[in-house]
């Protein structure tokens, strides 16, 4: 076995509670094994990822708080207006994980509610740093915000019998990137928003270390 040292580094970005983190977390402990070692955690809310950045620090993750808000806070002292904000909080968030930080072998979004643009895809890219994202509907439907909510109203009406979950290469068209893994559900009659999901974020945990595990495979066959 890999010396810890030699091991993938895994830097995963969160938004909130980090349930899905913690299922990475525990997935580099114990079955289902994930041969890799997660090397920091970037929360982009600094209140709602707090549970999660705990998960992180109880077992000795680093972790860094970089939030969107600090730079539209400066509009327009300093940036003229949002997507200026925008432009520079992406340029820096991957200066930072490129530089400032132990360089990931792969970075994933496990609940990261931030829309990555191509000033921190293209960087990251250059350096051969894939990208995978967990969300929570099949591909090519519900893609972007309250994908869960979406499926479970257009269900209600018949317009959809499945939704799922998968995880996803990222590029710059949002959830429109290569799948790793598809899991599908189907919603079940009379079923309740909170009951529909819970039990997608039971699939999520599952999920989100299937798709790392064939994502550092395919970085091992390179």
């Amino acid at each position: 076995m890999a010396s810890f040292d030699t091991l993938p580094k895994i830097l995963v970005l969160i938004s909130g509670t980090g349930t899905n983190l913690q299922a990475l977390i525990d997935a580099t402990n114990s079955p289902p094994r994930i041969n890799a070692t997660i090397s920091h955690v970037i929360a982009n809310l600094s209140q709602k990822a707090k549970p999660g950045l705990e998960r992180a620090k109880k077992v000795g993750i680093p972790t860094t708080v970089r939030t969107l808000k600090s730079y539209k806070d400066q509009v327009p002292s300093r940036y003229p207006d949002d997507t200026a904000a925008r432009q520079a909080y992406d340029t820096d968030l991957a200066q930072y994980i490129l530089t400032d930080i132990e360089r990931p072998s792969l970075i994933v979004c496990a609940g990261w509610m931030h829309i990555l643009a191509p000033a921190f895809l293209t960087p990251i890219k250059a350096a051969s740093i894939p990208i995978i994202n967990l969300h929570p509907a099949l591909p090519g439907a519900f893609n972007g915000a309250h994908a869960i909510e979406r499926a479970w109203k257009a269900f209600q009406v018949g317009e959809i019998t499945k939704t799922g979950v998968m995880i996803h290469y990222v590029i710059e068209e949002v959830d429109q990137g290569e799948p790793i893994i598809v899991k599908e559900i189907e919603p079940q009659q009379g079923e309740s928003l909170d009951s529909l999901e819970t039990r997608i974020h039971q699939i999520e945990h599952q999920a989100i270390v299937e798709g790392t595990n064939i994502a550092l495979g395919a970085l091992k066959r390179q």
